[in-house]
């Protein structure tokens, strides 16, 4: 079997963020698998995304335990790449996985009790053929389960070595302030929030990234594009082979109205301003704020990772540039 090498020379165009008041470094950019690594996708074509990942400096790959379809394939697939060869580059590897959503039948395999966390956690070690995460989150808070139960579990884990570090993802600033707060009695800290986050969809900014500042929680954005939308793909309207034209996607038809075409065609047009594409614009926009530690891309192909990357090369904006974009986006 041909074994994976890595690129020497990997480290060097990649910029990497300290994850809150951690001594966690994390690529400004990471690789998210919720997209295009599960059982229906093609195996040739993702082993090569994520070996151009790491050549390219991202070491760290998120998961989930129902990220497919089907569930849990994404995590298969990720340890046969690991199998592969990128294995033998774990110790400079950062890989998350999460549970808190649907994963099996049942009322043990959803949602945020003790039970369903340990459980997932351990069936997601096993798919992968790990030892160990490094950050393993709960996936969304759960009204119906103390939190004491939940945040109690993640400390738990952590102190069991199967997690170095334990984040949570989806909790509003309320719901943070209090797992925050059990996390302390517990002395094990939160990393990380992981939240979506875009120049079109911005419910972080008034109250959970001033808090997650003020804690010393890293931050990392989740569907920085929006859904594809801050990408050339919308310009002329809603493309046959598009997220938006599948009635099971995440991005609904209706979602992409005519009001945001125009204002992504306005920042499209900055973005050209500013020698980028809107995708790398929408990135670097999110970059240009210190307290987002990394944001996660997908990726269909290897030239679309790449194009994703040239973000890093340009994320300083000018006074004129914000407030051409804070107008547009208004």
């Amino acid at each position: 079997m041909e074994m994976y090498k890595a690129n020497d020379n990997r480290y060097a165009d990649m910029a990497y963020r300290r994850c809150g008041r951690s001594g966690l470094l994390l690529p400004a950019i990471s690789l998210g698998l919720w997209h295009n690594f599960g059982s229906v996708d093609v195996f040739s074509n993702f082993i090569q995304i994520a070996h151009a990942a790491f050549d390219n400096g991202i070491t760290h790959f998120d998961l989930a335990n129902n990220y497919g379809p089907v569930y849990g394939s994404a995590e298969e697939n990720f340890g046969r790449i690991l199998k592969k060869g990128l294995g033998l580059y774990r110790d400079e590897l950062v890989i998350s996985t999460k549970a808190g959503y649907d994963m099996w039948p049942g009322p043990y395999g959803n949602w945020g009790s003790r039970k369903y966390l340990m459980a997932s956690l351990d069936q997601s070690l096993k798919r992968m053929g790990l030892e160990y995460v490094d950050i393993f989150y709960s996936h969304r808070p759960d009204p119906q389960t103390p939190i004491d139960e939940t945040m109690g579990a993640l400390a738990d884990i952590v102190r069991q070595g199967k997690a170095l570090y334990i984040g949570i993802s989806n909790y509003n600033a309320e719901q943070t302030e209090k797992a925050l707060a059990v996390l302390g009695e517990h002395r094990v800290p939160c990393l990380i929030h992981q939240a979506r986050y875009s120049m079109l969809d911005r419910w972080t900014e008034p109250d959970l990234l001033p808090l997650l500042k003020q804690e010393g929680v890293g931050m990392i954005a989740f569907s920085p594009l929006a859904q594809g939308m801050l990408t050339n793909k919308y310009l002329n309207g809603i493309p046959e082979n598009s997220r938006a034209a599948k009635s099971t996607g995440h991005l609904q038809r209706e979602q992409v109205t005519e009001e945001k075409i125009s204002r992504i065609r306005q920042l499209n047009k900055l973005a050209k301003q500013r020698g980028q594409t809107l995708a790398e614009m929408a990135l670097a926009w999110l970059l240009k704020d210190e307290r987002v530690t990394s944001v996660l891309v997908g990726a269909s192909s290897v030239a679309q990772l790449t194009d994703n990357l040239k973000a890093l090369q340009n994320n300083v904006f000018s006074t004129e540039e914000l407030q051409a974009i804070e107008s547009i986006l208004q």
